[in-house]
């Protein structure tokens, strides 16, 4: 989840405007004409791809398969990235910061999705973009939706 995982330590830099900065991974798995998204079991709520933080010494790549891994207990495959360090000073995280430098990343999964296999999401499924545009995104999966034309 794009909250922070408590019992690492994420990797921190500083913003353009000098505040605190988190780095982020988040993925966009889509298989034929749906997404998965998941139900955020922890602030801030609403619906979003499998996210969360860089932790310190890892590259972004493993760092958005270890998080779709841990949210949705399956392997991300085909992976690309759509989007590098982009800086949104909006975005808070659990831990009080509210700067995050972002890297998107677009892949698949084989198999299905089972809700029981999840710890952390309330709920976990796949959308189409109409009911993408019906659920409350979290605020950042909302952005990304919008900017890559999905919503």
């Amino acid at each position: 989840m794009h909250a922070c995982n408590m019992s690492a330590t994420p990797k921190v830099g500083t913003s353009h405007n000098g505040k605190d900065m988190h780095y982020s991974v988040g993925a966009m798995i889509k298989r034929g004409d749906t997404y998965l998204l998941i139900e955020r079991n922890t602030p801030p709520f609403g619906f979003a791809g499998p996210a969360g933080h860089i932790d310190e010494g890892e590259l972004s790549e493993d760092a958005v398969r270890r998080e779709v891994q841990e949210e949705t207990g399956f392997q991300l495959t085909n992976v690309t990235l759509l989007t590098a360090d982009e800086e949104l000073d909006w975005n808070w995280c659990r831990r009080g910061i509210e700067v995050h430098s972002w890297y998107l990343y677009e892949g698949s999964i084989e198999g299905d999705v089972d809700e029981t296999n999840v710890r952390e999401v309330k709920s976990i499924g796949w959308y189409t973009k109409e009911q993408i545009k019906t659920l409350t995104l979290e605020p950042v999966w909302k952005y990304w939706f919008e900017k890559y034309n999905i919503i």
